[in-house]
């Protein structure tokens, strides 16, 4: 028997690949199947099932596809209603995979079709368990995205969960290995620990939902301090259940090169939105005009859906010579199907070529510290809540790039202020979007807080973060 892990860091999401005696499961694949068409090539072994813990939010699974290209049956547990063939299974059916079975336990309350997989090795004995999104390393599934499906209050799934976890879960053995479906970094938890893998007897002892006196006191727990879901979640839980294009007819038709007078003419006449990739340092000093840059080198698939939300939008890429297929594949994980092109040439191909180009005003920390030296300025914090509470530069506002759909409309135009994050990262997308909604009195500073935590500019007492979000 063979289980391995296949973690993707920007999604922070596990899937599972498990093999015995020449038959094989893959549990919550991601959209691209051809790493796992790949696996069970070199391993020679057939695929039987593909485990679904739940029709999944925040990624598009690779489930659809799979099956077609393997023939393989997709696995939900009890409620479930996809509009394409699957085995609806019952509360604790047994499915065998060569010499193990995979038992299905049906714990709603993150959705109501959620289900954990419970693996039992061939000597009979309880050996893992693939949590979904109910139960997480630090944490359990958030109980708000089902509501209007369930027709159920969060405290009402609260209550279900509860009693999945305690009823179900919690009875098993300490020494079963919990594999969840996603890890820190995921917007489906608060709290998520940074492993990505952990004993169930360890999880009963640190995991805060675990250790609750009663059903009450976890229903409060878990629903304290719930950040509203990202806006695209509900367009993947769609494209989960109803299906969708193939991957390789998205990548196809993303992976088409227009030259900068093809560009221009598209972005014109098509309503696209302009996605620059490029790493902050490199769109700072210079981008197409109107391109919003989310860079690929950080938390990009979750930012495109939190900031970009309509998964139909077109949209036109400009990414470094070379990463538009990783690009357009990161797009496609989150259901953002809809790229009709990149920039050929990048954007130094446009900059050649005599365009219009534009820049956001940055300046190092050193200068802030002597800009603002005796002077009464706005400062505007683009972190995280938690991040902020923990340490923040003396008055100094925060306003979550999360929300900047909301908070932006409240700027003053003629107002200067200066804008931050914790390296530049997040406080460029804000930098981008605010340009193109047309603010540009403002000046962004490069290495955000952690650069001017080296400098003299007065701050916040430090106070941990674990502190802030318990």
């Amino acid at each position: 028997m063979k289980i391995e892990q296949i973690y993707t860091g920007c999604l922070a999401q596990g899937a599972y690949y498990i093999v015995s005696e020449g038959e094989a499961a893959i549990i919550d694949p991601l959209r691209e199947t051809q790493p796992y068409i790949d696996r069970l090539e070199k391993d020679n072994v057939k695929l039987k099932y593909i485990f679904e813990t739940h029709f999944h939010a925040d990624f598009v699974s690779g489930h659809v596809d799979l099956s077609k290209k393997t023939s393989a049956s997709i696995v939900y547990g009890p409620t479930a209603n996809p509009e394409f063939n699957a085995i609806i299974a019952e509360d604790n059916q047994v499915f065998e995979v060569g010499k193990i079975k995979i038992k299905v336990l049906h714990t709603p309350g993150h959705t109501m079709e959620s289900s954990s997989f419970l693996l039992i090795d061939e000597n009979g004995k309880e050996k893992a368990l693939f949590s979904g999104d109910t139960l997480f390393l630090g944490d359990v599934g958030r109980p708000d995205l089902a509501q209007k499906a369930a027709n159920m209050t969060q405290e009402e799934l609260a209550g279900l969960l509860y009693e999945s976890l305690y009823q179900k879960i919690l009875p098993l053995n300490d020494e079963i290995i919990v594999y969840p479906a996603h890890g820190a970094g995921s917007a489906c938890g608060k709290n998520m620990q940074k492993e990505t893998v952990d004993t169930l007897g360890n999880q009963k002892k640190t995991n805060y939902a675990l250790n609750q006196k009663d059903k009450e006191s976890f229903i409060k727990a878990v629903t304290d301090g719930l950040l509203p879901p990202p806006a695209y979640f509900g367009m993947n839980v769609a494209m989960n259940k109803k299906g969708y294009d193939s991957f390789e007819e998205v990548l196809s038709k993303g992976l088409h090169a227009l030259s900068p007078e093809k560009f221009e003419e598209m972005a014109e006449h098509s309503g696209a939105l302009i996605l620059d990739v490029r790493n902050n340092e490199d769109f700072a000093k210079g981008f197409v005009p109107q391109s919003i840059n989310i860079g690929l080198d950080g938390d990009f698939a979750p930012w495109v859906g939190a900031l970009i939300v309509d998964v139909k939008q077109p949209i036109l890429l400009i990414t470094d010579e070379n990463n538009e297929e990783e690009t357009v594949t990161r797009l496609s994980r989150v259901g953002f199907d809809n790229v009709l092109g990149f920039l050929k040439g990048s954007f130094q191909a446009w900059k050649s070529s005599g365009k219009e180009i534009d820049n956001v005003h940055r300046i190092s920390a050193t200068d802030f510290e002597k800009e603002i030296e005796n002077k009464e300025v706005k400062i505007i914090d683009v972190r995280k809540e938690s991040e902020y509470e923990a340490e923040h530069v003396d008055e100094a506002y925060n306003k979550p790039l999360a929300y900047i759909n909301e908070w932006i409309n409240h700027l003053e135009p003629t107002e200067h202020f200066y804008l931050h994050c914790a390296g530049g990262y997040r406080s460029m997308m804000a930098a981008s979007i605010l340009l193109a909604r047309g603010y540009r009195n403002f000046t962004e500073i490069k290495g955000g807080f952690k650069a001017i935590a080296q400098t003299d500019v007065p701050k916040s007492d430090f106070v941990c973060q674990s502190k802030v979000l318990k």
